[in-house]
């Protein structure tokens, strides 16, 4: 049992029958009790491929009339399209694959959904119990394979076994610190008769998640919340999977202390909030890095301290006490020591800071930022996000992920591949709701977009999502517009090609002295690496996508910018592509190199701000 179980998640519906047995026993196949029991959990959706020993399974989907499956193009678009369906909704994202390969490719998004703690349950299909072992056609040991990445999984060999697995899977994933459980089960078991009643007698004695904080640990916090002259609320996405954002605002305003929230966190804390001070990071805002670094007390809530943010761990914060909560305990003093560690979910954490930090104002103990705020202000100032129009009259990167942002209807979804293009999407869209950013964040996983935004549309059919993707993960994923233009879902792309593996191109610019080694994609190795013409583009993406069934444009010039875009908006009945042709150089900033300290943060190529330090600390 691999339990790494400990966060909070919007529950998945508990059982209809309300915790009583069915007045009746229904006899039925192992199969049909797999489909019953996702019935009865609450599921709505399943994205999934049929294969051998999953197909028992397919048959009986046939005649549900509360699960829709999903018929995807390839098993790491299910998962992905699971956890976009789960990110979008806040309900346990289900996705199905047969044993061996189609098992297996369910790992990346199984290690992606693991590394952002989304609530997400994989059925695999398995060879017959008796094959199980003898290195049968299509084996894999998938539970072997998937022990360090999932929160839990299950093998299951008796029919009768599958109903509470099924329960137990939902529950495991959706509460605590949320995440994926794989559920294999043997095709005999899928073939055998057995009995089917719900709610069937769960039992799980070691999983025990603690919500709950600790009284004394939440009045330490305070204190030190109104004692700082220099605090940060460092707000990690488990904020967001708490359903912590209405308390967090209260937070915030009650203590008057910066905000910065991570990748995962956006739409955590509005944008558009005076307190907001950016995103922090390797390509963070150069004022969310800096008051990082210089503060004297940093509140992490849902956070875990990653590299990403930390930079160099030991010149991290050098000056800063540590308050950290977060529900699973192991994440506390992982990385950096905590001066008071608080274990609980992030909404009853902050409820209770609420009420500690009024007392504390109640007894006269108010902290004082004004000096704080005046730095805080001369850096955001100083050193706003930005970018340069490229002098050849191209588009550029930033400037098409800005009108997007500010074209998009009200509570679009916004979800992003991983590059350049992720970091621009970060910073220059407004996140000012929760659930409206879609991200591979931990994993870091190109080919996420395209699946992810099938997902959050599937279970969010009302809302407009856009994927704003790159060309190199868009070749990797973009077989799922076929699905989405064969099941009715339609979902926006706008891709960001700028015929290279654009973030790994910054490198080679930067680092590698602009020795661009197997970055270019539009053409062969001995290619000059500038962007082809329009007769020589391979893929044509336009052609590509008007193939797949969706509607396709193509712009070029800053001009046709937003004419474009409202287009791309004012389709509803087929995904819609769009073909956005970049500058090749456009470069993401600010930026702090890997393993370099946050105190080396440049605010663009050859710009370290000043700081003035002296007056600073």
């Amino acid at each position: 049992m691999t339990e790494q179980a400990t966060g909070a998640h919007h529950p998945q519906p508990r059982p209809r029958s309300g915790g009583q047995p069915s007045a009746t026993v229904e006899h039925v196949t192992g199969a049909q009790s797999l489909i019953r029991s996702l019935e009865e959990v609450g599921a709505d959706t399943v994205f999934g491929i049929p294969g051998g020993a999953i197909l028992p399974a397919y048959d009986p989907m046939m005649d549900s009339t509360r699960v829709r499956h999903v018929l995807v193009r390839h098993e790491q678009g299910a998962g992905h399209a699971a956890t976009g369906y789960a990110q979008a909704t806040g309900r346990v994202g289900v996705c199905m694959a047969t044993s061996g390969p189609g098992a297996t490719n369910l790992v990346t998004p199984i290690a992606d959904a693991h590394m952002d703690s989304v609530p997400l349950v994989a059925i695999t299909g398995q060879v017959s119990s008796k094959a199980i072992g003898t290195d049968a056609f299509q084996e894999a040991d998938i539970c072997g394979i998937t022990m360090p990445i999932t929160k839990h999984n299950f093998l299951v060999t008796k029919a009768e076994d599958i109903p509470r697995t099924i329960a137990e899977a939902f529950h495991i994933a959706s509460t605590g610190r949320p995440g994926p459980v794989l559920v294999d089960i043997a095709k005999d078991a899928l073939q055998a008769r057995t009995t089917f009643s719900w709610p069937p007698q769960t039992d799980l004695p070691g999983y025990r998640p603690v919500t709950k904080p600790h009284a004394k640990q939440i009045r330490e916090a305070a204190k030190l919340i109104t004692a700082a002259k220099r605090p940060v609320l460092y707000v990690g996405g488990g904020v967001l999977k708490a359903g912590a954002t209405a308390e967090l605002k209260v937070l915030a305003e009650l203590t008057g202390a910066p905000v910065t929230t991570t990748l995962m966190a956006l739409g955590a804390f509005p944008d558009s909030h005076p307190l907001h001070v950016g995103m922090p990071g390797m390509h963070g805002a150069v004022t969310a890095v800096t008051a990082l670094q210089k503060a004297d007390l940093i509140v992490a809530l849902g956070a875990r301290f990653d590299d990403r943010v930390t930079g160099k761990l030991d010149s991290f914060a050098p000056f800063a006490k540590i308050v950290h909560a977060d529900i699973d305990p192991a994440e506390i003093g992982k990385n950096r020591a905590a001066d008071v560690p608080i274990v609980g979910d992030a909404r009853e954490v902050i409820a209770d800071l609420v009420q500690a930090v009024q007392a504390e104002h109640t007894a006269g103990n108010a902290g004082d930022y004004t000096g704080w705020w005046k730095d805080l202000n001369r850096w955001r100032d100083t050193y706003p996000l930005g970018y340069d129009q490229p002098e050849d009259g191209s588009l550029a990167p930033q400037q098409v992920i800005e009108r997007i942002g500010r074209m998009a209807p009200a509570g679009t979804i916004f979800a992003a591949g991983v590059g350049q293009h992720q970091m621009w999407a970060a910073h220059f869209i407004d996140y000012d709701e929760p659930a409206t950013w879609l991200n591979s964040g931990g994993a870091g996983t190109m080919g996420y977009a395209v699946p992810a935004a099938m997902g959050a549309k599937a279970g969010a059919p009302d809302r407009t999502v856009w994927a704003i993707d790159g060309d190199g993960c868009f070749q990797m994923t973009n077989q799922e517009l076929v699905t989405c233009a064969l099941n009715n879902i339609p979902i926006k792309v706008a891709i960001i090609n700028n015929g290279a593996l654009g973030m790994v191109r910054q490198w080679q610019t930067l680092f590698y002295n602009q020795r661009y080694s197997n970055t270019v994609l539009h053409s062969g190795p001995e290619a000059d690496g500038r962007q082809p013409s329009a007769g020589t583009r391979i893929p044509d993406f336009v052609k590509l996508s008007e193939a797949m069934g969706c509607v396709a444009l193509r712009c070029e010039r800053p001009e046709d910018l937003d004419k474009v875009i409202a287009e791309a908006n004012a389709i509803d009945d087929r995904p819609v592509v769009v073909d956005f042709i970049v500058h090749e150089d456009a470069q993401v900033w600010p930026m702090v190199a890997a393993g370099t300290s946050n105190d080396e943060v440049m605010a663009a190529r050859g710009v370290r701000p000043d700081f003035g330090d002296s007056e600073d600390d």
